[in-house]
């Protein structure tokens, strides 16, 4: 497993797990997200989204958004990769802090990520908040992180290390009778008699 940059072929299955999982699809630009990939079959695991919006100073304010795992993917650290290397990239892009909207505070809080009260938020985020509680999580609350304080958990990591694309029973062999078709009476076309 590996977490890369979105490329521009990435952007329609974006969308569509973005809708599939009810997640924030606000000012979607496909370079501003992050992908996780199986190395043995390229299947894509997560994803996950860096914002950056206007802010008193000059650097602007870094929010992480739009992070989702696919189903049979969860469990092996794909989020918390995708996390990390989100949290890497605003470090790199010269944040000192990454803030998080979201109802998976539990979640975030194991990486380092803390609770801010609303009234210590930006101005540009107060407003975010407010919008996604009434769209799409009511149960958001701010979190923060400043860049260099994030924390890996070892077996996060480790099962990142070992994980492996999930068997998909969902498509199983179509057969000639799942077309009404008899394979012992039927005839074809350019059938030889051999």
């Amino acid at each position: 497993m590996y977490v890369r940059d979105a490329k521009n072929r990435d952007e329609a299955w974006l969308l569509e797990h973005i809708e599939a999982m009810d997640l924030d699809e606000t000012a979607f630009r496909s370079r501003d997200y992050v992908i996780a990939v199986d190395e043995a079959s390229n299947a894509r695991a997560g994803f996950g989204r860096i914002r950056l919006h206007k802010g008193d100073g000059e650097d602007g304010i870094c929010e992480l958004t739009s992070i989702g795992v696919l189903d049979g993917w969860t469990g092996n650290g794909v989020g918390a990769h995708v996390v990390e290397r989100l949290v890497d990239g605003a470090e790199a892009e010269g944040f000192d802090r990454v803030y998080s909207l979201t109802s998976a505070h539990e979640y975030l809080a194991q990486f380092g990520f803390d609770g801010v009260p609303e009234s210590e938020l930006p101005d540009a985020l107060v407003e975010r908040l407010e919008t996604k509680r009434e769209r799409l999580d009511p149960d958001a609350v701010p979190m923060a992180i400043d860049t260099d304080g994030f924390r890996m958990p070892d077996r996060l990591r480790e099962r990142f290390k070992r994980a492996a694309e999930p068997e998909d029973d969902s498509d199983p062999e179509e057969t000639p009778e799942d077309f009404g078709i008899d394979p012992d009476e039927a005839t074809y076309k350019y059938d030889t008699g051999r």
